[in-house]
């Protein structure tokens, strides 16, 4: 039997700029088919474009043939927000096209749960945290569960020896991201704490919610739609010579 996803063969360009990672993954009936990404310090505003013409060609298709533009809303990076919800926006603008929007921290829950279940590391009663760096001593955090349902908000914290020991006490949390190293000394004596290096977030990793999100037409006012800063950004001073 034919779905309507093959019917329409629905494309959907997915956009991740809210940490360090610049990543792009363009995608058909929730099929992978492009993906590219790039952990170069301050890179997105030169890379994310090429990333976005890229996969456009290789693929073989027209802007025009996209069916909904997905960007990561944060929390995260001010300027790494900044950029890729402007330049998601843009392409709404330009291609009357709908804007999806995914929690950054959600969907990098849902990319390790994905991981877990693949390799059978899966426990059902395992908690998720992504952590990523809010700078000085803050992390933004949350906790996931395994069906990717939110167990606990979406903070701005600083991390103690007795942060998540409600949690601790009856479920392993698994703690991954770049906010996840400023933790690790601080609660891995605790048995229940599983820190995980190397995992950040991915484009690759917003598919499934953007799918489903789609499917719902639960999209962003294109005008009004700003990313989930969580806390106010606040400046350094300039670096460069002259401006200070």
């Amino acid at each position: 039997m034919i779905t309507i996803e093959e019917v329409l063969k629905i494309h959907i360009l997915n956009i991740e700029t809210a940490t360090s990672i610049c990543s792009v993954a363009l995608t058909k009936n929730n099929e992978l088919l492009s993906h590219r990404e790039s952990d170069d310090k301050n890179s997105h505003s030169s890379k994310l474009t090429l990333f976005i013409d890229e996969v456009i060609k290789e693929v073989d298709i027209n802007y025009t043939d996209l069916d909904a533009i997905a960007v990561s809303k944060g929390p995260g990076s001010y300027t790494g927000l900044r950029i890729g919800v402007s330049t998601a926006k843009g392409l709404c603008y330009a291609l009357d096209k709908p804007l999806i929007s995914v929690g950054t921290l959600q969907a990098m829950a849902l990319g390790l749960a994905e991981k877990f279940i693949t390799e059978k590391l899966f426990e059902k009663s395992v908690l998720f945290c992504p952590m990523i760096d809010a700078r000085r001593m803050e992390v933004y955090s949350a906790l996931y569960d395994s069906n990717n349902k939110e167990v606990r908000e979406i903070r701005a914290e600083i991390i103690d020896k007795n942060s998540f020991s409600e949690f601790l006490q009856n479920n392993k949390i698994i703690f991954f991201g770049d906010g996840a190293s400023k933790c690790k000394l601080v609660l891995s004596h605790r048995k229940n704490a599983i820190f995980i290096d190397d995992f950040f977030p991915s484009a690759s990793f917003m598919i499934e919610i953007v799918n489903l999100k789609f499917k719902n037409k639960d999209f962003e006012d294109v005008a009004y739609f700003e990313p989930f800063y969580l806390k106010d950004f606040i400046p350094g001073k300039p670096k460069v010579k002259g401006l200070y």
